[in-house]
This record gives structure tokens, sequence and C-alpha cells, in this order.
């Protein structure tokens, strides 16, 4: 019962917001940033699994996959490189 609720709340949320014309401006900036990570992420299971042969293996986590996404390719190099020559 709970969770019917909270999914009622956000479908009012999402009607209200909708029907008063209010400015999406912040949900789509919020949607490009979940985009980021999202292919961050998908970078670093590339890089991940391309890597492993040669020994490198960069953890995929909330802050990696963030400097990844919002870097692109020199987050990910400079995560390569922190990882290699000053994380043992």
């Amino acid at each position: 019962m709970g969770s019917a609720i909270i999914i009622g709340a956000i479908v009012a949320l999402v009607a209200l917001l909708f029907f008063s014309k209010a400015s999406f401006k912040p949900l789509k900036w919020m949607g490009m940033i979940a985009v980021r990570f999202i292919v961050g992420a998908l970078f670093l299971f590339c890089v991940n699994l391309f890597g492993e042969s040669m020994g490198i293996h960069v953890p995929i986590n909330f802050v990696t996959t963030g400097v990844s996404g919002l870097l692109g390719v020199p987050g990910v190099a400079a995560l390569i490189v922190i990882k290699q020559f000053i994380v043992i």
C-alpha cells in the first residue's frame, strides 16, 4: 500500500508540473547529467574489458563514473594514470 501512495504522489507531481506549464529546464539538466553518468559507466566498462589483458582496472563507482562521464576521455585517462601510478 505504501508504494501505491508514492507512485500516486509522483504521478500527481508530474501532472501538476505539466499543467502549470512550469519550466522543465531543471529536469532537462538532470536528465543530461544522468545520461552522461550512464555513458561514463559504459566507457569504464569498456576500458576494464579491453584493459584486462594489460592489467588496467578502474573500479566503477559513483565518483569514477562521474569523472568519466563529465570529463570524457581525458577524465578516463586521468583515472587510469591515478590508478596505475598513485594508488597501489
